[in-house]
């Protein structure tokens, strides 16, 4: 495990996501609330906030983090019949004062709840996907900020 006991405390903040293909039937399905298991929705929210405090216990080497806020978020894509027609997009902010980041409480936070949704969907649909599970931003620490594709702008440390 990395010491970080002399990195000073700073406020940090990351930002992941997951995106879960459902397919346009299912996912019409799960927003109208009528799937087997119920409501999906607001389980897999607390999916993802539950599981991004535990995050050190399912991770080794993971240090445990104090978090200040998670946040969850579940939006369709592309409402209007696009090309992301069908998907779901999971954003999950992690937010902490400490000398490490919260990059993994993040990114733990968005895939269980991808986990969730594709357990309370399973009984409708056997190929669900679940895709590009990636950080899209990070600030705090000695890196500074980092954003996904953003022009010259350093990976993240």
């Amino acid at each position: 495990m990395v010491d970080v006991g002399a990195k000073p405390s700073t406020e940090r903040e990351a930002v992941a996501r997951s995106i879960v293909d459902l397919g346009e039937d299912l996912l019409r399905r799960l927003l109208e609330g009528r799937l087997p298991k119920g409501e999906a929705l607001g389980v897999a929210r607390l999916a993802g906030i539950q599981a991004a405090k535990e995050t050190a216990r399912l991770i080794p080497l993971c240090h445990q983090v104090p978090l200040t806020a998670v946040e969850v978020e579940i939006e369709p894509m592309d409402p209007g019949g696009g090309a992301a027609a069908g998907k779901l997009e999971i954003r999950a902010v992690a937010r902490c004062v400490a000398g490490t980041g919260v990059e993994m409480e993040a990114l733990t936070a968005a895939s269980v709840a991808a986990l969730t949704i594709y357990d309370m969907c399973k009984a409708v649909r056997k190929g669900i996907r679940i895709e590009a599970v990636e950080l899209l931003s990070k600030r705090g620490g000695r890196s500074g900020e980092w954003v996904r594709g953003a022009p010259g702008t350093p990976a993240p440390e």
